[in-house]
């Protein structure tokens, strides 16, 4: 039933979390960027400017770390202030379910 599975995303602590996630700015273009493996600032601000979208180092910092602590993702130092962030299992079907939803809607 529909409404049982509204609740599910509402209440259960996981999905709950992610929701809340993908609510705030810039959250899903993370979740493709880390896709797309562009997990590293500058080649996020790369991929962005080339793309004539705009997305500030504070902002993808803040997602890449609740992204990170959602088990979305997973980093390396880079150096003691820079990570590097790649793609968990879950986050790459997080990112294609993300994907096929925009397909769909595209339709």
């Amino acid at each position: 039933m529909n409404e049982e599975k509204i609740k599910r995303v509402l209440t259960e602590p996981k999905l709950a979390s992610i929701k809340t996630m993908l609510e705030k700015d810039h959250a899903i273009d993370c979740l493709l960027l880390l896709y797309a493996g562009r997990g590293k600032w500058k080649d996020a601000k790369g991929f962005m400017q080339d793309n004539n979208l705009t997305l500030s180092d504070g902002t993808f910092r803040a997602r890449m770390i609740e992204i990170e602590s959602l088990g979305l993702a997973k980093s390396e130092r880079i150096d003691p202030l820079k990570k590097y962030y790649t793609k968990t299992e879950q986050g790459e079907a997080v990112a294609k379910l993300l994907l096929g939803f925009f397909d769909e809607l595209k339709q």
